[in-house]
């Protein structure tokens, strides 16, 4: 018999051959069958086979060889333990958290060393002291779709609930009622980034925006032909998602409604795949996160009272986009490890903000930018306007908006309530934060508006009050280390619209109070 040396385990080849198998032995062959060894099989054990040999315990890759003998695990039955596990978005577990959980890896100076499972998981093995130390811990990590999140964790499956979109109300009941706690609560639900979803089309194409409502009309199957819209004579192909996928479940409430609809579309079963069918097909139509552009061309969206909205990074921070969401990792009432502990501080703080960038997704760190788009919307209101009330009120505005840049952060109210929301109190102490390392003398100034229900006036006396409710909100948490900071605030009411009052979506994106920022004079 020769020896030979594999995967870098030397064993004996079958070239001179071997004795019988034992009852609990196992032959394990190389998919060439060109090198072979046997023992007795131990345990199947993430995704490697342990044997004991007369050279001792020897661990094998499961996917580089096949198992004969009676003692040979059933694969499909094998259940992968981890100490965390994730289930449920694809967005989320195939896009953003292989970076986060590299990024986490790095942050506890330990190194990740990662496979494919058999039914198609990921697991990960963080290793210590930089690779050369002992496990951390181990992550596996399921990727199919957001309603798969909320079943795992009611089997008592999962550590986190991975989602595209915010729990539904029937969702949360029947876990709360099964004993998970309040899935909505600040300590079960976990924001790790924003997205908008991006409608997109081939790079040939020459339409450059689509109505809100010519989209559905194409999703509906009332228009099937590009050159309606002022493209190619060509038969749209229309692609969508899966029926568990959270990706559609926001796309389909924001554009087709909560009604029942037929909906003329290609199932596709990712991101990733309907980025690639439509840059392959310049007849196409389609919507991906993000992350997933690949090339592939966005389309600008037009509201139902013609407001025109870019699909950019500034929009998802202000959720100003009509087709923004979050995405979210969802816990029972604890985590019950630390290591799970320790990720999900690292992936909601500002450590975090690198890695979804990187990502392509949207992390949740703060960004300044001028307000030229806000100032061509005054524009065409002031030329539009005809109370003089309402006209004097624009003009201030306008003059305002010349001053200032803008902070991504924006604060949000409930609909006739000064409460703000809860992602909103998180922001605070982000923003807190980036002003704290302002230089002294910077204005700030908090600027409200509201919806368009009520009085011009008494709307604008709302947005004071709710401006300047965020800026003593702001001075209490930043508990005297913003001294060197000039605060205002201001309040414009139910101008410059971000969104279509007409429906409670646009309104609740209306009723905001913005963070405006400029530098002290030389």
């Amino acid at each position: 018999m020769k020896s030979s040396s594999i995967f870098g385990i030397c064993f004996l080849s079958l070239a001179g051959g071997i004795g019988q198998v034992l009852a609990q032995d196992i032959l394990l062959t190389s998919d060439d069958g060109a090198m072979s060894i046997s023992g007795q099989f131990i345990e199947f054990t993430d995704g490697n086979y342990v044997i004991r040999t007369t050279l001792g315990d020897l661990v094998m890759n499961g996917d580089a060889v096949n198992c004969e003998g009676a003692a040979c695990p059933d694969l499909v039955q094998v259940k992968v333990e981890a100490d965390v596990v994730f289930a449920g978005a694809e967005t989320v577990g195939n896009g953003l958290l292989p970076l986060l959980l590299e990024g986490f890896s790095s942050h506890i100076s330990s190194v990740i060393e990662s496979h494919e499972t058999d039914d198609g998981a990921i697991f990960s093995e963080l290793i210590g002291d930089d690779g050369f130390g002992d496990t951390v811990g181990t992550f596996l990590v399921n990727s199919t779709g957001t309603s798969d999140a909320f079943t795992e964790l009611a089997n008592g499956d999962t550590t986190f609930g991975m989602a595209s979109r915010r729990i539904f109300r029937e969702e949360a009941r029947s876990l709360s009622r099964a004993g998970f706690g309040r899935m909505t609560s600040v300590e079960q639900e976990h924001i790790i980034a924003v997205d908008n979803l991006i409608v997109i089309v081939h790079p040939s194409n020459p339409v450059d925006a689509i109505s809100i409502s010519d989209l559905r009309r194409i999703y509906e199957g009332d228009i099937t032909n590009w050159s309606t819209l002022g493209g190619a004579d060509q038969k749209i192909a229309v692609y969508n998602r899966p029926t568990n996928s959270g990706t559609r479940s926001v796309f389909e409430n924001r554009i087709i409604g909560t009604d029942d609809h037929v909906l003329v579309a290609r199932i596709v079963e990712s991101n990733e795949t309907t980025a690639a069918r439509i840059n392959a097909n310049p007849a196409a139509l389609g919507f991906v996160s993000y992350a997933y552009l690949n090339g592939a061309k966005p389309l600008q969206l037009i509201s139902e009272c013609n407001i025109t909205t870019s699909a950019d990074s500034f929009s998802a921070k202000t959720e100003e986009y009509p087709l923004h969401r979050r995405l979210y990792l969802y816990t029972g009432a604890e985590i019950d490890t630390e290591l799970g502990r320790e990720f999900l501080e690292f992936a909601t703080s500002s450590f975090a903000d690198g890695v979804v960038a990187k990502a392509g997704y949207i992390d949740l760190g703060i960004t300044r930018l001028a307000q030229d788009n806000s100032m061509d919307r005054m524009r065409n209101l002031i030329a539009n306007t005809t109370d003089s009330f309402e006209l004097g009120l624009m003009r201030e505005l306008f003059v305002e908006l010349f001053q200032w840049d803008r902070l991504s952060t924006t604060f949000r109210f409930a609909s006739g309530s000064n409460k703000l929301e809860r992602k909103s109190e998180l922001d605070l102490v982000r923003l807190v934060e980036y002003l704290a390392d302002q230089p002294a003398g910077t204005d700030v100034s908090l600027v409200g508006f509201t919806d368009s229900d009520g009085a011009v006036s008494a709307n604008r006396t709302l947005s004071v009050r709710r401006a300047e409710q965020v800026r003593e909100a702001i001075l209490q948490a930043g508990q005297g280390r913003l001294s060197g900071i000039n605060f205002s605030a201001m309040g414009f009411g139910e101008l410059s619209p971000a969104a279509c009052n007409d429906i409670g979506d646009g309104k609740h994106i209306n009723r905001r109070v913005e963070v405006w920022i400029r530098d002290s004079p030389a």
